[in-house]
């Protein structure tokens, strides 16, 4: 199983390396936010990795929260949209999205053998 002396950065090599094995486009399995938190030092799993709740509720979340900004500024308060409507929009848009992005994300890990984060061993990938 997972060598304890393992490091994060060594972990998310591998898992990229065992990710572009499969196929899967870069921009699928390292998205331009996660690449950057990553780079800023956030250690999360690539979206093949995590589990369907934290995708959903991550991806819901950041894009929900930024449509909902963008829609806010270009267009719902000009128009007068109350804070609250323009709140509960947002959190149905980001739930759906999160949804469908969750739902993408363990579909293609269990159609190419993706195993969790947790149960993952980097010293497996060729």
């Amino acid at each position: 199983m997972n060598n304890s002396s393992t490091t994060f950065d060594e972990k998310l090599a591998a898992a990229k390396k065992l990710l572009a094995s499969k196929g899967l486009w870069r921009a699928s399995y390292a998205p331009t936010l996660v690449a950057f938190l990553w780079r800023a030092g956030v250690r999360i799993p690539p979206p093949h990795f995590a589990g369907f709740f934290g995708v959903f509720l991550f991806s819901g979340a950041v894009f929900g929260g930024a449509w909902g900004l963008i829609m806010w500024w270009l267009r719902w308060s000009r128009e007068g949209t109350s804070p609250a409507t323009a709140a509960v929009l947002s959190a149905l848009v980001g739930l759906l999205v999160g949804l469908g992005m969750a739902a993408y994300y363990r579909y293609s890990a269990r159609h190419n053998a993706i195993p969790s984060w947790e149960s993952f061993d980097p010293s497996e990938v060729q």
